[in-house]
């Protein structure tokens, strides 16, 4: 088949670490299938575009991967520019795709709607099969964060574009479990029967995951010290992480000196947080800064416990599952996972590899890190064997038979 993937974010993770369309592609490469990338040129926190002349489009190979760029107007943060940058790739994406061959299947995006509703839009023009990709549940997000009510006239707009995009798909993908308890809550279900939905959550390739951390090694006394405790956090440093419980955790912990929290990741909350352990005096938790993802899995095979952090607003949003990229990386560390909000249809309890608690302060959380440190040894290992096994089945190529069952429209 040739299949199109429309990804508004999907450029090759050296430049931006999304990485689910590339590993799809390679696999369903791999099985014998043409298959194009199509992404903004715009790169995603970054001033970086990769067309930088008046060229309407631009075709790169990396790594085997064939991707197709549509020059967008750059923007920063979340005003104006951005959602023109949005709708500017969706109107342009059909006088693109008129370019190439004629695909046997489309999966488009969302977020954001406005692409992944081209593509099924284009789906239906080409008459091939049109899968609706849902990676971000738009517009609930907005309601969720606080950035509009759910009356405003943009979010009702953007509900009933919603709509069209799984009522007009052959099918719809949800990278989070609870897709369809979404759909029964706006009451939607007549419409838009369950057969055609079908969930494939985010995952990690094995493959590459072990090449990297046998690799790209680093030198830090942190990790290698061998009589720590090592907690680690590895993502964005922003206030929307709500990292500050986790400061408060380690301030709890203070007394504890063999527990010591290391954090790697950038983000414009970085030094808010030092900040405050310098004026607390804390010195069990050390913010590392950012490290290329390379190394990532290095490092996460040195900890004893990783952190998946979640701020109060994406808490509301797991009452339909997670999926966050981090969460798999931490399972193929074969270490236990510590989750500081209960989430549901949450792979850390289904595969009992660590705890998913609603840990709203600092003692909670201080409480549930001394339970992983205190746990015996038998029960620890039990945990870490139980992460390894979620990874093998989160495994992109595991997955990638998933989108294929969707793309063909094999009933699960």
């Amino acid at each position: 088949m040739n299949i199109w993937l429309i990804n508004h974010y999907a450029v090759p993770p050296r430049y931006f670490p999304l990485a689910r369309q590339t590993y799809f592609a390679k696999n369903l490469m791999e099985m014998g299938h043409q298959v194009t990338i199509f992404a903004a040129s715009t790169v995603h926190n970054s001033d970086m575009n990769l067309i930088e002349n008046a060229e309407p489009y631009r075709c790169e190979t990396v790594e085997g991967v064939s991707y197709v760029y549509i020059r967008c107007m750059n923007y920063q943060g979340n005003g104006l520019r951005r959602i023109y940058n949005m709708c500017e790739f969706a109107w342009k994406l059909p006088g693109v795709c008129k370019h190439f061959p004629r695909p046997d299947a489309i999966v488009a995006t969302s977020m954001p709607p406005t692409s992944c509703a081209m593509g099924v839009h284009l789906a239906r023009k080409y008459g091939c099969r049109g899968i609706a990709e849902i990676a971000d549940l738009w517009p609930e997000s907005i309601v969720v964060y606080g950035y509009a009510g759910p009356r405003n006239p943009a979010v009702v707009a953007l509900r009933m574009l919603e709509k069209w995009i799984y009522k007009k798909a052959d099918a719809v993908v949800f990278t989070m479990e609870g897709g369809y308890d979404y759909i029964r809550e706006q009451g939607w279900e007549k419409e838009i029967p369950a057969s055609k939905v079908y969930h494939i959550n985010n995952g990690v390739d094995l493959r590459l995951y072990r090449e990297n951390c046998q690799k790209y090694q680093i030198q830090d006394e942190d990790l290698d010290d061998p009589d720590t405790f090592k907690v680690i956090y590895a993502g964005s440093v922003r206030k929307a992480n709500g990292l500050d419980e986790l400061v408060e955790c380690a301030s709890r912990l203070r007394d504890y000196p063999k527990i010591r929290f290391l954090v790697y990741g950038n983000g414009d909350y970085v030094e808010p947080l030092r900040q405050r352990c310098r004026e607390e005096n804390l010195d069990n938790i050390i913010f590392k800064g950012g490290v290329a993802k390379n190394y990532v899995p290095y490092i996460l095979s040195k900890s004893d416990l990783n952190v998946q952090n979640y701020s109060a607003e994406t808490a509301k949003v797991c009452r339909f599952g997670s999926s966050q990229n981090k969460m798999f990386e931490y399972f193929a560390s074969g270490k236990p996972v510590l989750a500081n909000v209960a989430i549901a249809y949450s792979p850390i309890e289904r595969y009992e590899c660590g705890i998913s608690e609603n840990l709203p302060t600092g003692e909670k959380y201080a409480e549930a890190v001394l339970r992983m440190y205190n746990l015996p040894r038998e029960a620890y290992d039990r945990m870490c064997a139980n992460a390894q096994k979620a990874a093998s089945d989160y495994d992109f190529q595991v997955l990638t038979q998933k989108l294929l069952a969707a793309i063909e429209g094999i009933q699960k």
